[in-house]
């Protein structure tokens, strides 16, 4: 073009008008059409741009309004939430106990489930019947199952909701809409598919446990062999209750002592640990032995949790007053849920009175349910030692405060009652599992303190079903005269899980001596000093 223009003006000396109109609208046609194709390129782009933005968006207040939701899991109402994710997997939450991680599936989807409440009618038709708990097993997988397909619909359903209504307010273009809407069903369909594809059944046999739940193996060992022995121990239970109910009539064999007309019997328990066939054996007792007050050294609970406050509703029907210190298992709401049967009494450092017996009593200062049960100081640290037996001095302190005799002081660990020698007659304790009875170190003039360790009523709970033979359930009777000292105490001891042979042992207590006072000193006679 520009050799021609050149020749044309070397001809004729200067190029012609109607060549150079030519030439101009040339050169605006190519600008005109550079800068058509330019900017179609660069909308295109862009609305492709604000489609997946608008879906990105529309996706995630999907997920946050629609990806969760409240479904029943055996006797437990979950949680059920579905996340953005690299690695997928799953999490079991189980507040307050910890959780449970899954590598159970792949892809851009987290699941999440986490346990809340128990329902109350479920959870004791599960107790009561031994069968159910099977039953609840095979149900519990297909809750899961239909759980999450609900959730998964429910997600991809207000996904693509939300992203609909959301292009339509920015686009309000039918086509546009249309397009934003089949991507976030794409994505989100997708995301789920890839999770279903790669599910691992047997990821459940793999968890890696968080929290507390760490232990969770150790405690609870072999399930399906410890809901077998429960089964067998529910079978028995019957009789076991019909032997209680003998006991009475028994005792007119035993050690006879002179039960004056004021006589105030006890029943000490201790170391429930959420063992459901304890109340009617404990309710028995009551009746049978005209128990005047039951004493509950602690641990009634195994983890403190708000679903097992439910436990302690069968204080209540006991009629008679109850009274409890928290143990290293209880926590503060579990002593609260105590506190508000309308029997009961909980004692944090205080003294009272109660069927005319003088009661001092302090919780155990420790929450540890994650850790084994063990007396303290045996592998326990300097500062647990510390806790456990500050505790007791705590306790003597109060005592010594409050002006008046105390009849009984009441601790958790056994540890902790070496300061309350000499303050006290009697001194309960739990927390070992072992029954134990011994005297204290008696200081000089001070009063004979005997300790009585109770061993588990509970029989430890479901630890108590883990060895080859059942932990055996305990408790004991006091009996207390009108000058509210001990005059003797039973024994009682059921056989563990499968068994149901009942024991009761009579101990009589001696009068105890009264203190020797100290020797007084005579004065010495001052020697003359010679004068000079």
């Amino acid at each position: 073009m520009d050799r021609r223009r050149n020749d044309i003006r070397t001809a004729g000396g200067e190029t012609p008008p109607a060549v150079r109109r030519v030439l101009g609208a040339l050169r605006s046609g190519v600008r005109v059409a550079h800068a058509v194709l330019t900017s179609v390129g660069v909308r295109r782009t862009g609305v492709a741009l604000a489609i997946m933005a608008v879906t990105v968006t529309g996706i995630v207040i999907g997920v946050l309004l629609g990806g969760r939701m409240q479904t029943d899991i055996g006797p437990f109402r979950a949680e059920m939430a579905i996340t953005p994710s690299v690695d997928g997997g799953t999490t079991v939450t189980i507040p307050p106990l910890g959780a449970l991680q899954l590598s159970s599936h792949a892809g851009p989807a987290h699941l999440s489930v986490r346990l809340g409440s128990l329902d109350q009618r479920r959870t004791e038709a599960l107790i009561t019947d031994p069968a159910s708990i099977s039953r609840a097993s095979q149900s519990a997988v297909t809750d899961v199952t239909n759980g999450v397909i609900r959730v998964g619909v429910r997600t991809v359903a207000v996904s693509v909701l939300a992203t609909l209504i959301l292009a339509a307010l920015v686009f309000r273009r039918t086509r546009r809409v249309a397009w934003a809407g089949t991507l976030a069903l794409l994505v989100t369909g997708g995301s789920l598919g890839i999770a279903a594809l790669t599910f691992r059944p047997d990821s459940i046999e793999e968890p890696r446990y968080e929290g507390l739940l760490v232990n969770a193996p150790a405690i609870v060992g072999d399930a399906r062999r410890i809901a077998d022995d429960y089964g067998r121990y529910a079978d028995q239970l019957q009789r076991m209750v019909g032997n209680v109910s003998q006991l009475y009539t028994t005792v007119s064999t035993l050690p006879v002592f002179d039960q004056e007309q004021g006589t105030v019997r006890v029943l000490h328990v201790s170391d429930l640990h959420l063992n459901p066939t304890v109340w009617p054996v404990v309710r028995t007792l009551v009746e049978q032995f005209k128990i005047d007050m039951v004493i509950d050294t602690g641990d009634i609970t195994d983890w403190g949790s708000e679903p097992e406050a439910s436990f302690v509703g069968s204080i209540g029907l006991l009629k008679v007053p109850y009274v409890f210190i928290r143990g290293n298992h209880d926590s503060a709401a579990t002593a609260a849920a105590v506190g508000r049967q309308p029997n009961a009494v909980v004692l944090d450092n205080q003294v009272i009175t109660v069927a005319g017996l003088t009661i001092a009593g302090i919780g155990d200062p420790r929450f540890t349910p994650d850790k084994e049960t063990s007396p303290s100081g045996s592998g326990s640290s300097p500062q647990t030692v510390s806790q456990v037996t500050g505790a007791g001095e705590k306790l003597a302190s109060t005592i010594r405060a409050a002006g008046r005799p105390v009849d009984i002081a009441l601790v958790h660990d056994p540890a902790s009652a070496g300061a309350l020698a000499g303050l006290v007659p009697l001194v309960l304790s739990g927390h070992t599992h072992s029954r134990e009875v011994r005297e204290l170190p008696q200081l000089p003039g001070a009063i004979a303190t005997q300790l009585q360790v109770q061993g588990s009523t509970g029989g430890a709970g479901l630890r108590g079903l883990e060895g080859d033979k059942p932990t055996p359930l305990a408790m004991s009777v006091l009996y207390f005269d009108q000058r509210r000292a001990l005059q003797a105490y039973d024994d009682i001891q059921l056989g563990g899980t499968g068994e149901a042979q009942v024991n009761l042992e009579r101990h009589v207590v001696e009068e105890p001596e009264p203190p020797t006072p100290p020797t007084p000193t005579p004065p010495s006679t001052p020697t003359p000093t010679p004068t000079g």
